[in-house]
């Protein structure tokens, strides 16, 4: 395969140091309008993706995130939203190169170790089950080349989200999701559109198996954790809403005697 690197062509704008604010801030927002437009035609591979994990998961398998910066960060971001989101703890786990060190500061050389990721994975005893995400904008990180390659040889499904054509990680992986956003608006800056094209992709990823998994009900989340006055709220008004109950304070002590409002809710429907 030909990696075509269109993460690291020159921008499409130039003197962007010569810009305005307001020419800066309306460029970005009228390139950033293409990434949902990218993301469109990889939608058959996600949907790939998700009936896979869907299908592990059943059998008690997990989804590994694994990636270097940016990429990195936006797995453990997306991964440490399910549990309050959904009430499910240990489902996704997000793996970076350097470690927790490397969510707030870069660490050096850390994603060029080819089995780095693959180490990382072993506190966590994968099994064939699992799924492993490798999220690399390049498509060329060793980290997730090599976590990959391991996992396949494991017998664990693999996907990966990266932002060029042609790349070394969409090579070794069964379902590769390819996203090609083109040059970004700084030369070389893929948190930017490339940033925004994995975010949108995980989004589509962990929100769709966590609705085929059943915790979600019509459109509300049945599941999520109260861990502050707003979600006590909104499980509230969520039971009041699937109840027909119309005494809020009423609906309120159901939500924090039976702990979340898919119990709430059952428990009403078991009194009918």
């Amino acid at each position: 395969m030909t990696n075509i690197n269109t993460t690291e062509q020159a921008s499409l704008y130039d003197h962007l140091d010569q810009m305005s604010t307001l020419e800066i801030l309306t460029d970005i927002n009228e390139v950033d309008k293409s990434v949902p437009l990218a993301v469109e035609p990889e939608i058959p591979h996600i949907e790939k993706l998700v009936d896979g994990i869907v299908e592990r998961m059943k059998k008690g398998g997990r989804v590994f995130y694994l990636g270097a910066g940016t990429s990195g960060r936006l797995g453990i971001v997306d991964a440490s939203e399910i549990p309050p989101t959904y009430g499910v703890a240990g489902k996704f786990i997000g793996l970076i190169a350097g470690g927790d060190t490397a969510i707030r500061n870069a660490v050096e050389s850390a994603e060029d170790k080819l089995l780095g990721g693959w180490e990382d994975m072993q506190v966590f005893q994968p099994t064939e089950n699992d799924v492993v995400i490798g999220i690399a904008a390049s498509g060329k990180t060793p980290y997730v080349i090599g976590a990959i390659q391991k996992a396949r040889e494991n017998g664990m499904l693999t996907g990966c989200i990266v932002c060029n054509k042609g790349s070394k990680v969409a090579e070794v992986t069964e379902i590769p999701i390819e996203v090609v956003v083109g040059p970004e608006f700084v030369t070389g800056s893929t948190r930017m559109k490339s940033g925004t094209a994995q975010k949108l992709v995980l989004n589509m990823i962990s929100t769709a198996v966590m609705i085929r998994m059943g915790h979600v009900k019509g459109n509300k989340m049945m599941d999520m954790q109260l861990t502050n006055k707003k979600l006590v709220d909104r499980g509230t008004r969520m039971i009041m809403e699937e109840t027909g109950i119309e005494d809020y304070e009423v609906a309120k002590g159901m939500l924090l005697e039976y702990g979340s409002v898919r119990a709430a809710v059952d428990k009403y429907e078991e009194s009918k």
